[in-house]
């Protein structure tokens, strides 16, 4: 067995049972958007959460163990996504890559914006053209030091 394996059982479980991710998200006492990643593999739960996912999943303890194991992060099946939900963010980052680096570096000098210490929140956005989808990236700056 591996993470995967566990990944595909959670995703079959929420299906059958007609779950969202902010109800698993509310039982598990994290946003939806870490549940979320975490249900898919790319966050490590602690143990009490993946007790917790184990109960709504019906999890087995070697299934819940698999939960607690620091996983393999960003491993998405292709270099460039095929999934157009996906590549959608390749593409921003592709067109827009550049003008966020310059902007962020104009800002705060040479540094990067954390993929750790980070949240996301991911709402519907009413609209009378269309809803629209708002997504705040927020990442803590960390400046390169001289050495």
């Amino acid at each position: 067995m591996d993470r995967s394996v566990v990944t595909q059982k959670i995703i079959e479980a929420k299906v059958r049972k007609g779950m969202k991710w902010s109800e698993i998200a509310k039982s598990i006492g994290e946003s939806k958007e870490w549940v979320t990643a975490a249900c898919l593999g790319q966050m490590t739960f602690t143990k009490p959460q993946a007790e917790v996912a184990g109960s709504l999943f019906d999890l087995t303890d070697e299934e819940m163990a698999w939960l607690q194991i620091v996983p393999y992060k960003g491993s998405l099946p292709t270099s460039v996504p095929t999934d157009p939900l996906i590549y959608r963010w390749y593409e921003i980052v592709n067109v827009y890559g550049t003008t966020i680096k310059e902007l962020i570096h104009e800002e705060f000098g040479d540094g990067i914006m954390s993929a750790i210490d980070f949240s996301m929140d991911i709402q519907r956005e009413p609209d009378p053209k269309g809803d629209r989808v708002q997504v705040v990236l927020s990442g803590k700056y960390l400046s390169y030091k001289t050495y």
